[in-house]
């Protein structure tokens, strides 16, 4: 057989038309109203939109909306993808802003000392109560069961929330951004802290107070909510008399916030 020696003519390959690229854009997301409550309009969305613009921070659109999806919504719609992933990356942004912050503001802190103040504001109450602030409730993508249980003011998952728009903003913008809207919403909880002596071991004050009354400290636990979804109670007992309660999603928090209210009470009953 002979070799066909022609040229092979070259095919050419149809060119796909170029699209522009999209500028990334907040996006207009309709806030989801919890069962029984009247509607929240539009107010939610600005509040946070507004301090982005006001810190001159952009946000992917699509980032943003994986933000505000809790995996109970995700679950729902067959398999989404959650903010769980962004969550985790928010946290960690959140923890080394706070730490270097308070490590430089506070040198006369021991490393005890800056531990307990970085746990008072790196906290799901903390990130809860920011969240509350931006009105980020309304926004949250919720499955059926949360909603019906007041999901969109629940501590726990205001807090995941908060920290994964943290993340958005993170991959959205970088460190610099994400640093400065750190700081800008955090950076008056630690001087709160800092000025109440929030971050003390409110344990260890509770156990000294008892122990000069020649009584005991104990606390009676209990567990609230789903497996995914648990929050912890705490009620401090002096001798047999309940003096403080606290919420938190361990039982260590719980207890730090329960001694605290009863460190309180035992004072001005001192």
């Amino acid at each position: 057989m002979e070799d066909d020696c022609r040229p092979h003519r070259r095919v050419r390959e149809p060119r796909l038309p170029r699209t522009p690229p999209v500028a990334h854009r907040l996006p207009v997301l309709r806030p989801v109203r919890p069962q029984g409550s009247a509607s929240p309009g539009r107010r939610g969305l600005s509040k946070l939109t507004d301090k982005l613009a006001e810190l001159g921070v952009e946000i992917d659109a699509q980032l943003f909306e994986l933000s505000l999806t809790h995996r109970s919504y995700a679950y729902e719609a067959g398999g989404l993808p959650s903010n769980e992933r962004l969550e985790f990356l928010g946290d960690a942004v959140l923890e080394i802003v706070v730490t270097e912050h308070i490590y430089l503001s506070y040198p006369d802190l021991a490393e005890g000392e800056l531990a307990k103040l970085r746990s008072a504001v790196v906290s799901a109450v903390a990130c809860a109560r920011v969240a509350r602030e931006l009105e980020v409730g309304p926004m949250i993508r919720l499955g059926k069961g949360e909603i019906a249980t007041g999901g969109h003011d629940k501590t726990s998952i205001l807090a995941d929330t908060m920290e994964a728009i943290i993340g958005a903003v993170h991959l959205s913008a970088g460190a610099e951004a994400s640093a400065r809207f750190v700081h800008d919403l955090f950076d008056p909880l630690i001087d709160e802290s800092v000025a109440e002596g929030d971050y003390a071991d409110h344990k260890t004050v509770l156990q000294e107070l008892a122990a000069k009354r020649g009584l005991t400290v104990r606390y009676e636990m209990e567990v609230t909510g789903p497996d995914h979804d648990r929050e912890f109670v705490a009620t401090a007992f002096i001798g047999e008399e309940a003096l403080g309660a606290g919420t938190g999603r361990s039982k260590r928090r719980a207890q730090q916030l329960a001694a605290r209210e009863a460190v309180a009470k035992a004072e001005s009953i001192a």
